[in-house]
């Protein structure tokens, strides 16, 4: 008989039968129990060996069955027999069979008397002790007695308590008395280290009952249960899942990396040092393959010991990592480097830092980990994980581990120094975009802030004082929807765009509905086709100021409305058409206009200022309202106090722009005007009044340019223009501007005059002997304007 081939065996019936119930295969057990040879019954339907009754057969759908049939003898007589069943899965695209077996053996001695048994009891490799109903010790196998090291013989008769005096043989007692008395089994689990272990196990002791026939608890058996590995598998579980919803929690390189780092104490190491590759070398990563020495910035490290003690390098240092390091190893080879100190492994750093060999005696380190640090095919640098206080090195699981938890915090790292890199590039296109300083004007004085937000980045944010003709300045704050680079470049266009209009004085409902297009065109731009308008979208406030009239008009589009501060007074809303934001298309902007006296503030914001996860936009309205009421005088102050008053210490959610304008007015005595007639001859006396007013103004050093400018503006009107003309001279103390009105509508072009052409040079003129100029156009007309440098004329 081949102990290979279960069907020789004749101690066992065996049978194989097909899924359609028909006989495959027959052992000679079961020629024996049956009397048939295999010929005889392969291929038959199984079914016809049952005797009349014979008992039931397995139903759809069980995997296994056991009982009792009845099957005919192929004498004739019955066989009554006790069978197990169960279900094949197919094998190399075969059936599904059946293999139902039934043992033929007897005479094996009692359970109690077979010495197989006795030996298994004895030599079971599950250590074991039984106590009687006194908890007196009755006998311990092989097993047991080695971890006790005791002789069995010996300890017969002793208590748990007896045995030893740790704590554990206390409590097993305790939990024996309870199995004693319930009759239930109970388990207890600890940590100790076992006579002639060099480390602590984890242990499980199973405590259950042993009853007489009658179920009477006659005593107790107490079986021991290395689960050192059970537990060190659930301690990495546990790790691995702590890791994941610890590490990473901000965009922030260096919080992530000590958030790796106290992950890792004391579950998986006694220390733990985070060093990335030097980003003043490589630019946060390696630009190609790394070569010895390599140089490392310690961002992290965490110690069991309070303060870190052991680590040479402190947070933020750099060093430099010869070929013999561990880090520099670990990053030449690009895996995991394990070094156990007694091995020698470290012993060529005494050549190169003797500190760090000093640490290592002194704080007992036995072994070290150097995992890399590589996300996206990056490496970006290497995590030294060290043991002292635990005494086993580390192990091939703990390897597993590391490279499992440093790979997630890998990604992240990576995340946040793509973040990092995106916001500091948004931050400088930011800054490019935004105006430097503001322009002086004599309209008003102003002040201003951005900041961006403390996580998400920055935005599209933007605010400009624009000067116009007149004296007025223009003032524009808005804010586009969204963060990052593609809000910033969005904002860049739009502030240029607003630029531009306003350098063709358009009223501000016009401005915006000028903007509201450019916005339309670029949400299809973003779309691809223009199928999905609403890529992009902004929210814009735009004032113009006259310093004459000292009348403001304004127009919002979806943007908060402007806080006013008049003199003495204190600060409300100005009531101001709400308007749509910008990007919707086709819906109309209203202007509302209103008288400002002198020195009266105006503050122009974005939403970033007054509403938060933690605020709404009435608090914030009401906050900045009460920071505002505490105005001083200088308006670079009050922004630095309406900051402090309305954003968390943490920085603000949203970015933020801040801009306060306080208005001036220009006195009469500084305006003169003069209706024009229509008649070129009256030219010459016009001039000569602008000389005399040019006088009583102390300008007479302007006087020349003054003069010829006049005479070629208010020419041109007379010529091409329609009455009436007006000219109007403003001057402060740095400009004087030239103003001629006609109620033409025809705007002003330069051209090359020929040779011996006796005109078209007047515009010309007018331009290289001013600063700049241009026209405006009204309801009414025009105005062509002129400015004259004052200081220039000195």
């Amino acid at each position: 008989m081949s102990p290979d081939n279960p069907f020789d065996d004749a101690s066992t019936a065996r049978a194989v039968i097909h899924e359609d119930g028909t006989l495959t295969r027959w052992s000679e057990g079961a020629r024996h129990l049956l009397g048939y040879d295999s010929a005889e019954v392969v291929g038959l339907p199984a079914a016809a060996l049952l005797a009349d009754g014979g008992g039931r057969l397995p139903a759809p759908g069980e995997n296994r069955w056991s009982g009792t049939l009845a099957l005919r003898h192929r004498d004739g007589h019955t066989v009554s027999v006790w069978v197990l069943a169960h279900r094949r899965p197919p094998e190399d695209g075969g059936p599904v069979t059946w293999l139902a077996v039934t043992p033929l053996v007897s005479g094996f001695p009692a359970p109690e008397d077979d010495e197989l048994i006795r030996a298994a009891l004895t030599q079971s490799p599950c250590a074991t002790m039984i106590f009687d109903d006194r908890l007196r010790l009755r006998g311990v196998n092989d097993a047991m007695a080695h971890l006790l090291q005791l002789p069995s013989a010996r300890i017969r008769g002793l208590r748990a308590s007896d045995v030893g005096a740790r704590p554990q043989n206390t409590e097993i007692e305790t939990h024996m008395r309870r199995v004693l008395a319930t009759g239930q089994g109970e388990e207890m689990q600890t940590v100790m280290k076992a006579r002639g272990e060099e480390r602590a196990h984890a242990w499980l002791a199973r405590v259950a009952p042993l009853t007489d026939p009658s179920g009477r608890v006659r005593g107790v058996c107490v079986t021991a249960h290395d689960f050192t590995e059970h537990v060190l598998a659930k301690e990495r579980l546990q790790l691995v899942n702590e890791a994941s919803v610890r590490i990473g929690s901000t965009l922030d390189i260096t919080r992530t990396a000590q958030e790796l780092a106290e992950v890792c104490v004391p579950t998986l190491a006694d220390f733990v040092s985070v060093e990335l590759l030097d980003p003043q070398e490589h630019g946060g990563e390696a630009a190609g393959p790394l070569t010895a020495p390599v140089h490392l910035r310690r961002v992290a490290h965490h110690s069991v010991n309070p303060g870190a003690p052991e680590a040479v390098v402190e947070l933020g240092q750099a060093d430099a990592y010869p070929e013999v390091s561990p880090q520099a190893t670990s990053l030449l080879a690009g895996r995991t480097i394990v070094a156990p100190v007694p091995s020698g492994d470290l012993d060529p750093w005494r050549a190169w830092d003797e500190r760090r060999v000093r640490r290592v005696e002194e704080y007992g380190v036995h072994s070290t980990m150097s995992v890399p640090l590589q996300a996206r095919g990056a490496t970006l640098g290497v995590v030294v994980f060290s043991r002292s206080r635990r005494p086993e090195p580390f192990s091939p699981d703990d390897v597993l581990l590391a490279e499992e938890v440093t790979a997630r915090a890998a990604v992240c790292i990576d995340n946040a120094r793509r973040y990092s890199r995106e916001r500091e590039t948004a931050l400088a296109l930011q800054r490019s975009l935004l105006p430097r300083s503001l322009p002086r004007t004599a309209a008003v004085d102003a002040a201003s802030r951005y900041l961006p937000a403390a996580r998400v980045g920055v935005g599209g944010d933007w605010f400009d004082v624009i000067p116009l003709s007149g004296m007025r300045v223009a003032m524009v704050v808005g804010d586009v929807v969204g963060h990052g680079i593609q809000a910033s470049a969005t904002m860049g266009r739009l502030r240029t765009a607003v630029r531009t209009l306003a350098d063709i004085d358009l009223a501000p409902d016009e401005l915006l509905t000028h903007l509201d297009d450019l916005v339309v065109r670029l949400s299809e731009e973003a779309g691809g086709d223009g199928s999905s308008p609403g890529e992009v979208g902004a929210t814009c406030l735009y004032a113009v100021y006259d310093p004459v009239s000292r009348r403001c008009t304004l127009a919002r589009a979806g943007h908060p409305p402007p806080l006013l501060l008049a003199p003495g007074g204190t600060p409300r809303p100005v009531d101001l058409p709400a308007g749509p934001p910008l990007g919707l298309g086709g819906l109309p902007f209203e202007s509302a206009e209103l008288e400002l006296a002198e020195g009266s503030v105006l503050a122009f914001y974005t939403d970033g200022l007054i509403a938060s996860r933690t605020q709404d936009a009435d608090t914030g309205h009401r906050m900045l309202s009460d920071a505002l009421a505490a105005y001083a005088d200088s308006l670079d102050e009050t922004c630095d106090q309406v900051l402090h008053a309305l954003l968390p210490q943490g920085g603000a959610s949203d970015d933020v722009a801040l801009l306060l304008a306080r208005t001036r007015g220009l006195p009469a005595s500084q305006v003169a005007t003069w209706d024009i007639p229509a008649d070129p001859a009256l030219v010459a006396p016009v001039r000569k009044q602008v000389v005399q007013q040019l006088e009583r103004w102390n300008l007479v050093e302007a006087s020349f340019t003054a003069e010829l400018v006049v005479s070629e503006l208010v020419t041109n009107a007379i010529r091409y223009g329609a009455r009436p003309i007006r000219l109007r001279l403003i001057h402060d103390d740095t400009t004087l501007i030239c103003e001629v009105f006609d109620t033409s509508h025809t705007a002003p072009h330069l051209r090359r005059a020929k040779t011996w052409d006796e005109g078209g040079r007047g515009l010309l003129l007018v331009a290289q002997l001013t600063q700049r100029w241009g026209s405006r156009h009204t309801t009414d007309g025009k105005t062509i304007w002129a400015e004259l440098g004052l200081l220039e004329q000195e």
